[in-house]
This record gives structure tokens, sequence and C-alpha cells, in this order.
């Protein structure tokens, strides 16, 4: 069981988790490694990337390298649009090896069935409910995130079925979030309480620093990011600005 029995105190995590990410990730060891316990100072949060819905990657492909190559991106989470099985699977793949040969992982949103055969390092499961469907899958040998955890039942549920991390904050399918106040108060909550690490969602490039500020290990860029290709590498850059913690005090 991953979930503290008191709300003061860090949950433990499983004895062999301190290696599970460099096991699964392997050529890209500790890409989305948990936080470390009774670490000071706190590890500085990484980018979490959110693609568009895509089919083709080709005319996408150079907007993810200038992402990658301009800031530290622990992983990419690949959306995508309807399409035949063979079209996505051809996607992923072409997408896969850019992001792995940069340190990053690739992850899938939804299709399970498809990690494997894409070369995906794992899938993102949108609700506590499709978590609990597709776990099994996936784990022990690749990552499994949940998000759009509406209630804090919902997300230590996934804890303990072994979420590799929990996202707070992403639009839900009508591309609804919860107003900015709510999510730091999540992910201070979670922080607090669990080691599994926590992603948080950025509409804007002002809800970073206050999603920093609350706790978040990894920040997760809106599409926002790529509304503009001529600014893709600055908005990577000005996003990692707001990412390094304060200094301890003396």
């Amino acid at each position: 069981m991953i979930i503290a029995r008191y709300p003061s105190a860090k949950a433990p995590r499983p004895s062999d988790s301190g290696g599970q990410f460099s096991a699964r990730l392997g050529y890209h060891a500790g890409a989305m490694a948990s936080r470390p316990k009774h670490v000071a100072p706190r590890p500085t949060p990484r980018l979490y990337l959110t693609t568009p819905a895509l089919v083709d990657p080709s005319a996408f492909s150079p907007h993810l390298s200038a992402a990658l190559d301009a800031g530290d991106v622990a992983a990419v989470l690949l959306r995508f649009a309807e399409a035949d099985e063979r079209t996505l699977i051809n996607c992923a793949k072409a997408l896969a090896a850019p992001t792995q040969s940069k340190g990053a992982a690739l992850l899938l949103d939804g299709h399970v069935e498809l990690v494997a055969r894409a070369g995906a390092d794992g899938a993102h499961l949108s609700s506590s409910a499709a978590f609990a469907e597709a776990v099994g899958q996936l784990k022990p040998d690749r990552i499994a995130g949940a998000g759009r955890l509406v209630t804090r039942h919902d997300a230590m549920l996934v804890a303990e079925q072994g979420a590799d991390y929990v996202m707070f904050g992403e639009p839900d399918v009508e591309g609804q979030r919860p107003a900015l106040s709510a999510i730091e108060e999540r992910v201070a909550w979670w922080a607090e309480v669990f080691e599994i690490p926590c992603v948080a969602y950025a509409a804007l490039p002002n809800d970073i620093a206050p999603l920093v500020a609350a706790g978040a290990d990894f920040i997760a860029l809106g599409d926002f990011l790529w509304r503009e290709a001529g600014t893709i590498a600055s908005t990577i850059r000005e996003a990692s600005g707001y990412l390094p913690l304060p200094e301890p005090a003396a």
C-alpha cells in the first residue's frame, strides 16, 4: 500500500521502488524518478510535454525537437487524433526515437494496447477507472500514469494500485479544468503526504511558479507551447526559468 496512514507523514514507497523508473526507462534511466525521501534541498522540478492530437508526425517532429533541445524534459505525452491502429503505431514510432534520444520518456495518452508495439515507455490513463483497467497491462515493465482524478479518493486509489505518477489540473474532455487555486491545494496535499511523483498541469506560463511552489515534481505544459512554431524554444526556456527552487534559508 502506498498511502499514508497519517496526514502528517509521507507514505513509504515499496522496498524496490528506488530503481523502478531506471528499470522501466533503461536507456534514459531516471527520467521520471520518484521524489527522493528525506532529501534536502528538494530536487528541481522537470518539464512534461503534452502534444497536440496527432496522426501524422512529420510536421510536428521539428517542433518537438526544438522543445526537447531547449530545456530539461522528463516525458512527452503523445495524444492521438482518430485514425486506424497502424497509423497510430507509425506516428508513435516516429516520435519515440527523437524523444528517447534526448533522455525523455514517450507516453501514450491511453491506447495501452499499442504501447509495446509502438516502442513507447508507458501510458497515461485518464480516470481512476481507466487506470484500474489498464495498469495490469503496463506494470512492471512500463510507466503507468494517472490523471483526471476528480477526488482525493481517486488519487489515493490509483496510488494503491501502483501508479508511477499522478497528474492534477489537466482539462477534461470538454476542455474545462479546476481553478488554479484548487490545483495548488491538491498538489500541496499530495506533496505533503505521498512519495509518488506529482505532475501539475499548467494551462498558461503564469501557472508554473505557483504549481512549483505548491510542491509539483513535474510541470506539464499545455497547448500554449505549440501555438507559435517560432516561439517554442523560447517558451520552454521561459518555463524552465520558473522551475528553480528558492535557496534554503541559512
